[in-house]
Parts: structure tokens; C-alpha cells; sequence
């Protein structure tokens, strides 16, 4: 089926190059170009410098088309996304993971491959605590149904909790500890992903 969608993408393609080279042709031989102007036709002395740059482009078109068609991901961009919570607010919280699941379906749907980090850090952390979480059952949801959404957790807050509550703070397992949420949300945006704060 695939193999099929590529030949008729192929066929498509064809058929429009051809269209457009018969026009440049016809045009060409004519010496005119058809351009509107208050509904009549305009005529051009055609310069043989402008046919010259309309083949060029229309091969070069053909060429990237053909190339797209060979190699179907060739075009498709990996998208990168950052969503940063650093507030013990369960709203906020289930308005990242709204956004994550959001995000994720409109490029799956699109064909398109997405990465999404949720940082947290400071009273955010609270969101990957596992004793505390008030979203806890849908991270783990989300970790089976959205493989593209991964957790980060800020290991100074962590340890700032850990000697202010005198315990170990546990993180849900689906997350992993990072040295510092705000430098992990740097170093992501410093190799071009897309930061929001939900």
C-alpha cells in the first residue's frame, strides 16, 4: 500500500512537472507570458535569461520532489519540546501533561516524529515525587501510551527537600534525576528546543 502511495505520489508529481514545462515551452515559443491585468492578457518580450532561470528552477523543483519521494522522512523535522513546571499546583501540573498529550497526538497525526521533556524543579518537584504527586496515575499512564514524553527531575531541589524534611525524597519511576532542572532547560534550549511554561 505504502509502495503504492509512492508510485501515485510519483505520477503526481510527473504530471505537474509536466504542466508546468509545456507552459515555459509554449512560452518560450510564443515569446509572451500571460500575466492578468484587469482581466486581459499582457504581452512580455521573454528574456532568454528569465527561460534560462525557469528551467533551472522547475529541474531543481523535480529534483527536490523526486528526493522527497525516495526518501520519504527526508523532510519530516523531529520537533523538540520543553515544558517547565516549578509550582506544587496540581492545575499546572495536569495543564503540562494536557499539553504534552496534546502536542504529541497533533504530530503523530501529522506524520512527524516529537520529543517532550517535562522539567520540574523547586515546588514543581512535587509533581514527580511519588509520595506526593497529585498526578502520579496519569505520568504512569502517559509512560505507556506517550513514549515521547520523558520526565526530568531536578536533584537539587531533591536534596534542598531531602534536609529540609529530614527523609529521602522518592521520585516516581518514570522519571529520571537530573543535577539541576533550570540548567537542563538551558542546555536544551542552547541545541534549539522549544521552551514553554505551561
Amino acid at each position: 500500500m505504502i509502495r503504492f502511495q509512492h508510485i501515485a505520489s510519483a505520477a503526481a508529481v510527473g504530471a505537474i512537472v509536466v504542466l508546468v514545462s509545456a507552459s515555459f515551452a509554449i512560452a518560450e515559443q510564443g515569446g509572451k507570458y500571460w500575466t492578468p491585468a484587469e482581466g486581459q492578457p499582457v504581452a512580455h518580450k521573454a528574456s532568454p535569461a528569465r527561460h534560462h532561470i525557469a528551467r533551472r528552477t522547475t529541474a531543481r523543483q523535480m529534483r527536490s520532489a523526486l528526493a522527497r519521494m525516495e526518501d520519504p522522512t527526508a523532510t519530516k523535522k523531529e520537533h523538540h519540546l520543553i515544558l517547565q513546571v516549578n509550582t506544587n499546583d496540581p492545575a499546572a501540573m495536569n495543564l503540562a501533561l494536557n499539553n504534552a498529550t496534546n502536542v504529541a497526538q497533533y504530530y503523530k497525526d501529522a506524520g512527524e516524529k516529537v520529543k517532550i521533556e517535562v522539567v520540574t524543579f523547586g515546588p514543581g518537584l512535587h509533581m514527580l515525587r511519588d509520595d506526593t504527586s497529585p498526578v502520579k496515575s496519569r505520568i504512569e499512564e502517559m509512560a505507556l501510551s506517550t513514549p515521547e514524553v520523558s520526565f526530568k527531575a531536578c536533584g537539587n531541589t531533591q536534596e534542598k527537600m531531602q534536609k529540609a524534611e529530614n527523609k529521602d525524597i522518592p521520585i516516581v519511576r518514570q522519571a529520571e534525576v537530573v543535577k539541576s532542572g533550570v540548567v537542563r532547560v538551558m542546555e536544551l534550549q542552547e541545541t534549539g528546543w522549544t521552551y514553554v511554561k505551561p
